[in-house]
């Protein structure tokens, strides 16, 4: 499935991102009004600056010259009122950026949470056909770009906003003309910003999706680096990375051409206008229609204004960096899963076991049909193995017992209940599976074995607790290696158990299932990694910690299911045969000819024509 972008599924994302933030309106405000009341405060030298000189001068301001008549008390007061407008300014400065910065911090920590928890209630369609990497990258370099940006871009925003109202008001209220000729490029520096940061979003689209490349690239070579080098593939491998890393480089230049020529052309535009204001100026000074301390409020605080405004490339750039990840975030935020929970969810206790495929038709889209009417029921407490050729169905049955995906056609039912209609946490309590690709968590063995346990009792280091963790090993056949360990229960089993063999991570897969203690039991190819006598010991278990619950085994190796209650084959899109080991061999079919071929019942001309 081809990745949308984000600006085609979350319109105004910037508008969304401050609706996201609407509980915590009363912070935000607060922020804004100290961040605007900082640049006020910064602006006031230039006007304390033309009164000193007026002052000096003889010519102080009318109000100055009326509340304090003495030349060097105005000199005095002004001193002091710099003093407290400078502690003022820092007062705020403290209170925005103190403000801004926590706020960030929680409007990260909430949008990463709230994104990774709809991210877990997605189907499993979405984790098979999206890359691991790009995802990550939404859930880390996404967010974090939006706290940078909450943390210094709006502020700047806010306080370019305060520049061009509170300048302007001053200039114009000082001298319309000046003000006119000084603020000359202020339009043309907007439209430019504007343009730029219409230019540049396509290009951080751009950069995003290119540094999602990098990262799923390097997260798929360093999981499977047991491939790459067994295969001898470092080269191949670093060229690959080579290349998505150039992408990501050049995807940066094509935005940095760009911005990098924005601020020089903005600078002499502004340069123009700052000496046509001292040429005017300086000329009306002279003649007497403005004062000296006019001349020099006007220099002083049309440099205030102006230089700042070269940032305003910068501070959309930011903008639009901000915008583009914000728009990825809600795209995954607003995106439903394929797999719904029901409306009005029938409540389910602790199953019976009864699970029925009831004309079940699926497919994966693009014509790839696995079960066109797939009929068949399991009773409670019966052990069903479940058989047929490769590409049968054999997972694709697991996948719909757990909902993991919905049936196209017919229905899957637990206990006459349409798993539909059922919470799919509900569901999957129900059920204990133990894969054929087995993921372990860094983390101990007993963490990992406890991973089964229900939600209360993770984490319990209870001797009851560690009791049925031992119980649970114990009839995995995985005790007795565990205690040839230093650090026993303890010991660390390294990302995706890379310090357990494939027997290993197996067994200790079984002990997880176990322990949940689940009415239904899922073994997927469960001992297909285990040496013969393990696999032999685990069989003679196998009825032990299935008593009173439903086993569904799924194997190539047709001697763990051997002895199932009944076994059913898959051919075709629905069940081809289904009884007991010994009639399916006597009748000759397909069971009978995979069960032949591993048996070594079979000459080596058939077997190779197969």
């Amino acid at each position: 499935m081809p990745e949308t972008e984000p600006s085609e599924l979350t319109p105004r994302p910037m508008r969304r991102l401050f609706a996201y933030m609407a509980p915590m309106r009363g912070r935000l405000a607060f922020a804004i009004g100290s961040s605007f009341g900082n640049k006020v405060l910064d602006l006031a030298p230039p006007i304390l600056v033309a009164w000193l000189m007026d002052a000096i001068l003889r010519k102080p301001a009318p109000w100055l010259a009326a509340l304090i008549p003495d030349t060097m008390a105005q000199i005095v007061f002004l001193a002091v009122a710099t003093i407290i407008i400078f502690g003022g300014e820092s007062l705020f400065q403290w209170m925005y950026q103190y403000a801004f910065m926590n706020l960030a911090q929680d409007v990260q920590h909430k949008l990463r949470l709230d994104a990774y928890r709809h991210m877990q209630s997605r189907e499993y369609q979405f984790f098979e056909e999206h890359r691991l990497g790009k995802t990550l990258s939404v859930l880390n370099d996404d967010v974090n770009q939006l706290e940078r940006f909450l943390n210094n871009g709006l502020s700047e925003l806010v306080q370019l906003v305060a520049l061009i109202l509170f300048a302007g008001a001053v200039l114009f209220g000082v001298n319309p003309w000046m003000a006119l000729v000084g603020l000359i490029p202020v339009p043309l520096i907007v439209w430019s910003s504007l343009k730029f940061s219409r230019m540049m979003e396509p290009r951080y689209k751009g950069v995003r999706g290119a540094v999602g490349e990098v990262v799923s690239r390097l997260e798929n070579n360093i999981a499977g680096i047991l491939v790459v080098k067994s295969f001898t593939a470092e080269e191949f491998e670093y060229r690959r990375v080579e290349q998505a890393s150039l992408a990501y480089r050049d995807a940066n230049a094509r935005a940095i051409r760009l911005s990098a020529v924005f601020v020089p052309i903005i600078r002499m535009a502004i340069a123009l206008s700052f000496a046509a204001v001292i040429v005017l100026g300086g000329y009306w000074a002279v003649e007497g229609r403005v004062s000296p301390g006019d001349v020099v409020l006007f220099a002083m605080m049309i440099q205030r204004l102006l230089w700042p405004l070269t940032r305003l490339g910068e501070t959309l750039d930011n903008y639009q960096r901000a915008r583009v990840s914000a728009g990825r975030v809600f795209n995954i935020l607003d995106t439903p899963a394929k797999v719904q929970e029901p409306p009005t969810p029938k409540e389910i206790g602790r199953a019976r076991g009864a699970l029925e495929f009831s004309h079940v038709g699926f497919g994966y889209g693009q014509g790839l049909t696995v079960f066109k009417d797939l009929t068949f029921a399991i009773k409670p407490g019966e052990m069903i193995g479940v058989a047929g050729p490769t590409g049968a169905g054999k997972s694709t049955l697991i996948k719909l017992i757990l909902r993991l995906y919905d049936v196209t056609g017919g229905a899957v039912k637990l206990d006459g209940v349409d798993l539909r209609e059922l919470r799919q946490n509900d569901l999957r309590r129900q059920i204990a599976l133990v894969s054929q690709d087995v993921y372990l968590f860094h983390g101990t063995i007993g963490e990992n074995i406890s991973y089964g346990m229900q939600s209360a009792d993770r984490g319990s280091q209870t001797a009851n607790s560690d009791s049925r963790i031992i119980d649970a090993a114990r009839q995995a056949e995985f005790h007795d290696f565990v205690m040839t360990l230093p650090q026993g229960y303890e010991t660390i089993v390294g990302e995706r158990g890379i310090k357990l063999s494939g027997g290993q991570r197996q067994r200790l897969s079984l002990a997880r299932a176990i322990l949940k203690d689940a009415p239904i039991l899922v073994l997927d190819e469960a001992t297909s990694s285990v040496d013969t006598e393990t696999e032999r010991a685990i069989q003679v278990n196998l009825s032990k910690f299935t008593r009173g619950k439903t086993a569904i085994v799924i194997a190539h190796r047709l001697s763990t299911i051997r002895h199932a209650h009944r076994i059913v084959v898959l051919k075709d899109g629905g069940v081809h045969e289904e009884g007991a080991h010994d009639d399916l061999v006597a009748r000759g079919g397909v069971y009978a000819e995979l069960w032949n071929v591993q048996s070594g019942n079979v000459d080596e001309t058939v077997a190779s024509s197969r």
